[in-house]
């Protein structure tokens, strides 16, 4: 019987001992792995832009600072699931907005760079 997130012999979370119900430990762990691989590529493209050479423009300020505030929340969201607490479903659900809300905002800022990038040049 696949039982998903939470452990249990009914299939629902266990409760903590002040009644909380928690994510099972395993399927925080994947969590936490995916979490932190995509947090990974999020630095590694700013760090890379950051090195790259060349001028940088007006234009480029606000997809970085987009990209830099969604890393700052896939981070945030890292560090919730990563003490004992993270396995509080409460915790686990902060943590998965948190993450997802920073996912979008580096996408938006990636994608908003290209743009910027790539418009310039389309209209020359």
């Amino acid at each position: 019987m696949n039982q998903g997130a939470f452990s249990g012999d009914d299939g629902r979370a266990p409760d903590t001992p002040d009644g909380q119900a928690r994510v099972d430990a395993v399927f925080r762990n994947g969590t936490i792995t995916a979490f932190g691989v995509t947090v990974s590529f999020s630095l590694g493209f700013i760090a890379q832009w950051a090195a790259s050479p060349g001028v940088w423009h007006a234009y480029d300020t606000p997809p970085i600072v987009v990209m830099f505030v969604g890393s700052v929340l896939q981070i945030r969201a890292l560090a919730l699931l990563l003490p004992v607490e993270g396995l509080i479903k409460t915790t686990y659900d902060k943590a998965t907005r948190s993450y997802m809300l920073g996912l979008v905002l580096t996408g938006v800022g990636v994608f908003s760079a290209i743009g910027a990038d790539v418009v310039p040049t389309l209209l020359n």
